[in-house]
Formats: C-alpha cells, structure tokens, sequence
C-alpha cells in the first residue's frame, strides 16, 4: 500500500468514527448542561465548596467564578510544583524553579500545556497526576462552561441569566470528560500505552551506558490530555513518545479524542437554540476548513523532490515512522486547528509551507473545530462578525438567532478577535527588539522567525505545541508566555460572557423575509470566508517574513 493511500484511509475512517459518534454525544451534553437534576456525587462537591448549583448567575457573577476557579488553581499548582522536593513519589526530582512553575501553572490552567521543561526529568508522580492531570480535566470543563454560557445567550431572552458556573464545570468533568476517558484510558493500555507508578528504572544497555526511564499513570493522562484539548506530554516527545503513543491505532485514536468533543459540540448548540441546522452549519464551517488544512498538509508533505525523499516516501524528518507522513499530517493538523498542542512529529522539521500550515491553523483562532469548548465559541463570535458584515452589505441591522447584533455586540465580538493578534505580534516584536530572547534561537533567518512567531501564536492561542528548536526556558520566555496564556485564555472569555448576558437580555426578533438564513450553505462559505480574510490581513506580513518566505525560498 502506498503511503498516499494508506493516509486516504486514515482520514476516512477518522471521518466515519467521527460522524458516528456525533449524533449521540452532542444530544448527551446536550442533555447534561439542560438537566435540573444533580447526582449525588456532584452534591457531594458542591457540597465540598460551599456553592449552590441551582442559583442562577448573571454574566459578571458567571466570570467571577470562572476567574476565581482558575486563579486558585493557578496558585495551587504553582506551589505544588515549588514543594515537590518535599514530596513524596517525586522520583528524587528537586522543586522547580519560580519561573518555570509559574510558567507551567499557567498553562496547564489555561488549557494551553506549553512546556518548557522535559516531563521524565522534571516532575515526579504526585505532580503529574495530582498536579498536571487535574488541571487537565477542569481547564477543559471550564471552556466548556463558557461555550454554554454564550449558547444560553442565544437560547434565553428577557433575563440576563447565563446558568451557574459551579453545576457547570461539576457537570462537565463528571458526566463528560470523565467517562470517556475512563474508556479511553483502557483501549491506550489495550494498545500498548503504559500505566503505572514506577520509579526510575533501566530499560537496557547501550554503547557508553545505559539508558534510564521513568513510569507513570501515562495512558490516563494521555487520553485526557487529547480528549481536552490540553496536550501537555508526560514525557518531552509527547505522542511521539512509544509510551504514550505506542502504534497506528493508538495514533488514529488519539487524533479522534481531540476532534470528537469539539465537532460534537456544534449539535449541542443546535439543540440548546432549538435548531439542529444552525449547528449543522456551524459544523460544516468547522469541517470544510479542517478538511481543506488536511488535504494542503498531506499534498505539501508528500510533494518531494529527489531521490532521497522518493526513497522515504515524503518528507520523513522528525516524523515517526509508526505513523508516516499521512498519520503525522493529520495529527499536526487536528492539534493545531484545536487548542490541543500535541505532538507525533517535530512541526520545526516540517515543510515550510507544512509549518506554516501549522501556524496558521492556530492563528485562526483554533476554531475547526478548536479547543473543547473555546472552539465553538471562538466560532460563534465569528459567525456574529460575519452575520454584521452581511448586515452592512444590505443596508441592514445584522441578527443572528433570533437576536440583533447592535453595536453593543459587536464591539464585544471586536475585542474578542483583536485581543490574540496583539499578544502574538507585540511578544513577537519585542523578543527581536531586545537582546537576550533571540539568543535562544537554533536557526537564523526566516526559520529562526518562526520559531519565535510559533511560540507565542503557540501560547496566546492557548494551543502549547512548539516548532522544536527554541530554548524557551529561559525567564523572558517563561514569563512572556506566561502572560501571553493567562491573557490569550481569559480576556476573551471576559468579552464572551458579557457577549452572551448582552445577547440573553434582548428580546426575539421575529423572522421576516429579509432575515439572513444563517442555517444556508451560503452562510457557510460567507463564514469561511470571514474567517480566512480577517485571519490573512491579520498576519500576513508575519507569515511572510516567517513560513512563506522558507517555503518559496526552498
């Protein structure tokens, strides 16, 4: 079987996997966040926390919770990484220094997994499960309560109440994300993924030494770490790593964890609002950019030139030879067009039309499908965006769902989109302006730019993946990226719940014969559109002086 054919053949069954799962998530969570009902484990934690799961919430009590949550959480594992020295099971591994733990807290409550550490020589088991993998399950739920809470925006009217936070992250985590990956956890161990609390041990004899590695509850954290679109990896080669990504299968499987939650969500909105074909062509947007990335990935990675390339069958540095061109293509794609940022291939090692693939696909806004939760209504802001300058094309005032989108809202969709353009670009300028960050670059030229544009497209996009090739545990790096997480992760969700009250307060607007019928293939591709004009006219001149110049070059 070619390599080409074998790729097709991924791509499909990852598309039949897909749709089969669709229909029975999205009516399920669907049917988790409508519920009134709560189990007797979730009152037990509400319980715990001292919180009332039934008191309604208008949006600043809504982003109140939301930012206190995480700046608990922040502390919380910042000081569990400074102790874990102290600690036991830390696999004789000191405290990490104050930069990095911020750095590290940071991401993981961001859902962004940036790591400028190496996992096997870094953190011992009490971080990495009590610390890491905790972080991964409720910064996932938390997306996923403010993409609920921006749906109940479009779904009520005369009331400005969004819901309750606390139900909502509770619900999230122990109906959602904890079931699956309790499934999932046993199919990566099924496969070969390893599942322990071992210490550090010698795995064999090599010319001028021995090699040593450490276990870990790995196959849990690796599904979570997918199925929330967290990716922060147990060992420093992530899912190219045999242990946490042992074969074909495993690689398939875990390409599916990402996508499946957030194309899901899509037929959760369409129930919440009442129309399962507003959700449709929410999913539709979603694929049509995702599957268009795929196929540019694939073409741009099996285009070779030389007898070296035709001898490997593609562009076969830094990719695993389990997984190939077509599994590797595929899986830099699903993870940066969602805020995942795992890795089965060095992204630095790509094409250069490859890499900026990469880039770009984040420098969207991680919205096909994109992260759990912020994908959909990083989504929903966009089609706001395009619904306005349907609006202007008309000479007329611009709805969406049955509510009007007035200046109020609109300015709110407007900050939304500014805010990542301008942490990724100023961080990005100022790290060639000054001295010291440039330093930390392997490569000069338009490779080394990359390098840089990628780390904090990286982490203002919440995605956490890295071209490989940037020394970033430096303080200017970990402390930049740093802020360009906690900003880049809930500055928009504090326009998005003041989005979503501004939305729920309004009353319906009657349908006419002049309304925009946003469930139409043409709003689709106006959608499309929207999405990669204001994305290119954004970062364009980055992406010329980056990816496009090394691929025209090459």
């Amino acid at each position: 079987m070619s390599p080409v054919l074998a790729g097709v053949l991924q791509l499909l069954a990852l598309i039949v996997a897909l749709g089969l799962s669709y229909r029975p998530l999205g009516d399920h969570m669907a049917r988790v966040y409508s519920s009134e009902k709560h189990l007797r484990v979730e009152k037990w934690i509400y319980k715990g926390i001292g919180a009332n799961p039934s008191a309604e919430m208008r949006w600043p009590a809504y982003l109140r919770g939301v930012l206190a949550f995480s700046a608990v959480s922040v502390l919380f594992l910042y000081l569990l990484q400074r102790v874990q020295g102290a600690l036991p099971g830390s696999l004789g591994f000191v405290s990490i220094d104050p930069d990095q733990a911020f750095n590290t807290a940071a991401s993981f409550v961001a859902n962004t997994n940036w790591q400028s550490y190496y996992g096997e020589q870094a953190m011992g088991h009490v971080v990495q499960t009590g610390g890491l993998a905790v972080q991964n399950f409720v910064s996932a739920a938390v997306g996923m309560a403010v993409a609920v809470a921006l749906v109940r925006g479009f779904a009520r009217s005369r009331t400005g109440e969004l819901g309750n936070f606390w139900s909502d992250l509770v619900r999230g985590t122990v109906r959602i994300l904890l079931p699956i990956s309790v499934v999932g956890a046993l199919v990566l161990v099924a496969c070969g993924a390893i599942q322990n609390f071992a210490g550090i041990h010698e795995v064999g004899q090599f010319t001028g030494g021995s090699q040593q590695w450490n276990g870990g509850a790995v196959a849990s954290q690796e599904v979570i770490k997918e199925l929330g679109t967290n990716g922060g990896g147990y060992f420093n080669a992530n899912s190219s790593h045999p242990f946490e990504n042992p074969n074909g299968l495993s690689n398939l499987f875990e390409i599916y964890l990402i996508l499946v939650i957030p194309f899901a969500l899509t037929r959760t909105f369409g129930r919440m609002v009442g129309s399962l074909k507003q959700g449709y062509a929410i999913l539709g947007t979603m694929a049509a950019i995702w599957l268009g990335f795929t196929a540019l990935m694939m073409w741009t990675e099996f285009a070779h030139n030389g007898p070296a390339f035709d001898l490997a069958g593609g562009a076969m540095e830094g990719k695993e030879t389990r997984f190939g061109i077509g599994g590797s293509s595929i899986f830099a794609v699903a993870t940066t067009l969602t805020s995942t940022g795992a890795v089965n291939s060095f992204h630095s090692s790509y094409t250069g039309f490859g890499g900026g693939i990469t880039m770009l696909g984040m420098q969207l806004g991680e919205i096909a499908p994109g992260g759990v939760g912020s994908g959909l209504y990083g989504m929903l802001i966009m089609a706001i965006i395009a619904v306005f300058i349907a609006g202007l094309m008309v000479g007329r005032t611009p709805e969406y769902l049955g509510k009007k989108i007035g200046t109020r809202e609109i300015k709110f969709a407007a900050c939304y989109i500014l805010i990542t353009p301008a942490l990724v670009l100023c961080f990005t300028a100022a790290s060639f302006v000054l001295d010291t960050p440039s330093h930390s670059m392997t490569n000069s030229g338009a490779h080394g730019f990359s390098e840089i544009l990628y780390a904090y497209t990286s982490g203002a996009n919440n995605n956490g993946s890295a071209f490989a090739g940037l020394n970033a545990d430096t303080q200017w790096f970990n402390t930049t990226i740093g802020i360009a997480m906690l900003l880049g992760r809930f500055l928009p969700m504090v326009f998005v719940l003041a989005l979503a009250g501004s939305l729920a307060e309004q009353k319906p607007v009657p349908e006419t014969a002049g309304t925009l019928r946003t469930e139409k293939p043409l709003f689709t591709g106006l959608l499309v559109g929207t999405i990669l004009i204001i994305t290119g006219l954004t970062y364009f001149p980055a992406l010329a002086l980056g990816p496009l110049a090394e691929g025209l070059a090459a």
